[in-house]
């Protein structure tokens, strides 16, 4: 009886407390009525109501908001506010009854009534006043009229169509009025794009403003471009145009597509959900779980931020949209054609968690964590800004808290990156700090799977993730990218050099914490796969696979590699700093080096030895001997164990295990959620190519004109320039003091890319027009990625 009393008693308490702490629910349904009291039997309308429901209790108990299915059309953003936090005891909860099942949209349902106008389109009247981003035919995104038309089949090409004359004035003089149209154009280096506005015309001349959305101004490609939103460009199935002035919306269908039958919607909000609040009163403790969200408006136009001496300018906006929070989550939520960024967590954050989800084909990037410039000491935004670096701050570290940090993006698959914008990525961080990207599949990029823009302020960890298919239609960039033009960091290397022989520890001022790279699989067919540019310091990397590029390393200091395999490729050290610590060792690479203006040995506290390679040892002595590397490293068959299934794992008795190289897992790349793991895309495994079929390809070709040797640009070298394919040049590789050229003032290392106006992108052009060259010579270079014009006279 004494033992059945003690029992009760336990019981009678477990239930009480569980009484006292059980909370709140709530629920929200399409049949609702926001006259209701919330419960099960009486839901709300909307969440804004919920939302005022779940304030009165909030903090004080655990509140779930259950959400039915159907779509919510919000008629403004919803805002939470300090005053909306739970608590760690008391958590707030806005779930979706069914993961998928509950809609957030941006949008409108349009009811119109069609009529045919003209070769297969159809016209149909709108509200007045109304202003339309993007249409939604059946929850599908339609194109803009456009010109050239949008082609899918070009995956990897400008815009997926491009033409030069997207805008000439024969073109223009076919349009009536074509303001409010759009110019979409490459940046001329293929570094991001431009965007501008088109205001009018005058005669057959384009008037238009914009291409404030890329921070290293160089101009627009000359090829690579596209107009949208035009009427006369209205000729292919999916396209539409609005004319605002006539209320009318023009659309030609796809095939099968009934007009009259289907549901049409239009783009109305930005912003879906946002917090605000600050570091002082901050939003706590709500979740966000298993919605679609959908219809947030693009926002290009107002990408103008420039980031932190990179090629980057930002809008700081997204469908959801964080600033000043601790402890919000984001789970198993789909992002689903926003127009702009997915995910932007700014300024002031905490302990931000975004989990499950699936972000695609979105506008801008999928997740983006950015920071304040005024908790940056000594900020410079353009590339060719300076600090002097006798004045500069040596306080390491942020000056204020307003930047994310300890925030993770885990377990998400994140594909369709940049369908309207250039310059995006999967995972954008600057001006953060321990930022964890772990179990992430991320493809089809514009630009950067996972971008770093800075080494403000370290400390992030990107592990077991699945990055391919990036930088499809620009240039010079990495599936992982990264800069580091921090405070020490000067575009004279030389100047920086000068400063840091004699203060060590400058480059770790911003860098304050390691950031490591590991047991992830990486493939770019159109740049590294891991570019560490500018700069970049202070990382470890180990257990990568890297599928086609290699690995790049330019400037920075204290990158340790180890434990990494290149297949098919190798490392590519570009103008490395003296004295860099840098340590590369362990390493399985397939090629040898390819480094950029690096002609002397690298060995002062800097290692790269006991590798083991699959090249031809000669080919990779002559560059490492120069380098003063690879002494003790070894050749041979590394003798994967199942390269065509993707398992570069090494058999037992591999020589390369004797070189401190170890098996790690080949079956643990990315999204592991299984109803993402399911529809996830996978890299394509790449054919292993011969030693002698590298060696051959691998021929650098060089001439002598002047007293000085000049060699094309090989392999991926012209970032080291910072020009583009297209533009190319030759480089000044050997000079004798007594040639013409250096009284000219040629410098070696100068990149030559027209005499007397004649473009030169490689030898055989430059030895066609210097060939019978006498008297006056005017060249441009390339300087410290500056053009120069030089004069002289042979």
């Amino acid at each position: 009886m004494k033992h059945f009393n003690t029992l009760l008693l336990c019981l009678v308490t477990f239930i009480l407390i569980s009484g006292s702490s059980y909370g709140l629910d709530i629920y929200v349904s399409n049949d609702g009525n926001d006259k209701n009291d919330g419960s099960i039997n009486n839901p709300v309308a909307t969440l804004q109501k919920a939302q005022e429901l779940a304030r009165k209790k909030a903090g004080k108990e655990i509140i779930n908001i259950y959400v039915g299915d159907g779509v919510y059309y919000l008629p403004e953003t919803i805002v939470f506010t300090a005053e909306d936090s739970g608590s760690e005891k008391y958590p707030i909860v806005y779930r979706a009854k069914n993961e998928g099942g509950a809609i957030l949209s941006g949008g409108v349902v349009l009811d119109l009534k069609w009529d045919f106008y003209r070769d297969g389109i159809f016209m149909a009247k709108t509200p007045k006043g109304l202003k339309i981003d993007q249409v939604f035919i059946n929850g599908e995104n339609q194109r803009m009229a456009r010109y050239p038309n949008y082609d899918a089949a070009k995956k990897a090409e400008p815009y997926q169509g491009y033409a030069a004359d997207a805008f000439s004035n024969e073109r223009v003089a076919q349009w009536e009025n074509p303001e409010g149209g759009y110019i979409h154009a490459m940046h001329r280096a293929r570094w991001g794009g431009y965007h501008y506005r088109i205001t009018g015309k005058e005669g057959d001349k384009l008037k238009y403003e914009g291409g404030w959305q890329n921070n290293r101004q160089m101009g627009m490609h000359k090829e690579y471009r596209m107009v949208e939103n035009i009427f006369e460009e209205l000729d292919a199935e999916g396209e539409w145009y609005h004319n605002a002035k006539k209320n009318t919306l023009y659309y030609k269908p796809k095939s099968g597509v009934d007009v009259n039958k289907a549901k049409v919607e239009v783009v109305r909000l930005r912003h879906l959900i946002e917090f605000k609040g600050s570091e002082k009163n901050p939003v706590k403790n709500i979740t966000l779980q298993g919605f679609v969200v959908r219809h947030a408006a693009r926002t290009f136009m107002d990408s103008k931020e420039p980031l932190l001496r990179s090629d980057w300018a930002i809008y700081r906006g997204g469908a959801f949209f964080l600033t000043g929070t601790e402890a919000i989550k984001i789970l198993d939520t789909e992002f689903d054609q926003v127009g702009g960024n997915a995910i932007f967590v700014n300024n002031y954050n905490r302990n931000t968690l975004i989990k499950g989800c699936h972000i695609h084909d979105t506008g801008a990037s999928g997740v983006c964590f950015v920071g304040d410039p005024n908790a940056v000491r000594d900020p410079l935004f353009e590339y060719h800004e300076t600090n002097d670096l006798s004045k500069i701050d040596r306080t390491p570290g942020p000056k204020t808290n307003n930047y994310p940090a300890k925030a993770v993006v885990e377990d998400c698959l994140i594909h369709g990156i940049g369908r309207t914008e250039r310059q995006p990525a999967g995972v954008q961080i600057s001006m953060a700090q321990f930022i964890t990207v772990r179990d992430v599949s991320i493809y089809d990029c514009a630009r950067a799977g996972i971008n770093i823009s800075e080494g403000t302020w370290g400390g992030h960890l990107i592990e077991g993730c699945d990055v391919f298919d990036t930088v499809l239609e620009t240039h010079d960039h990495g599936s992982f990218n990264s800069w580091g033009r921090d405070r020490f960091w000067h575009k004279d290397r030389q100047l920086s050099q000068k400063f840091i022989d004699e203060e060590p520890n400058l480059p770790y001022l911003d860098a304050v914490e390691t950031t490591t790279i590991r047991n992830s699989r990486w493939r770019c067919d159109h740049g590294w796969d891991i570019d560490l540019d500018d700069g970049s310091s202070n990382y470890d990397i180990y257990n990568n696979v890297m599928l086609n590029h290699g690995l790049k390393l330019r400037e920075g200091f204290r990158r340790h590699v180890w434990n990494n395999i290149t297949v098919n490729n190798g490392f590519h050290p570009h103008v490395w700093y003296n004295g860099s610590k840098d340590q590369v060792y362990s390493n399985i690479f397939m090629s040898a080096h390819k480094p950029a203006r690096m002609k002397e040995p690298y060995v002062n506290e800097t290692s790269v030895d006991r590798n083991f390679y699959v090249a031809d040892k000669a080919q990779v002595m002559k560059i490492s001997n120069t380098l003063g590397w690879d002494q003790n490293s070894t050749f041979g068959d590394p003798m994967f164990v199942n390269p065509e299934k993707g398992d570069f794992r090494v058999k037992e008795n591999s020589p390369a295990l004797k070189m401190g190289f170890k098996n790690f897992p080949m079956d643990q790349f990315g999204v592991k959620k299984p109803s993402l793991k399911a529809i996830a895309r996978t890299p394509e495994m790449p054919t292993l190519i011969s030693s002698k079929e590298k060696n051959e390809s691998e021929v650098e070709k060089s001439i002598t004109w002047q007293g000085a040797t000049f060699s094309n640009l090989s392999g991926e070298e012209f970032s080291a320039f910072g020009v583009s394919k297209e533009e190319g040049g030759v480089v000044l590789s050997a000079i004798l003091n007594t040639s013409a050229l250096v009284k000219g003032g040629l410098l070696e290392g100068d990149l030559i890319q027209a005499v007397n106006g004649i473009k030169t992108t490689n030898v055989a052009q430059f030895n066609q027009v210097t060939k019978n060259l006498k008297g006056k010579v005017n060249l441009k270079v390339v300087r410290n990625q500056q053009v120069k014009q030089i004069k002289l006279k042979i």
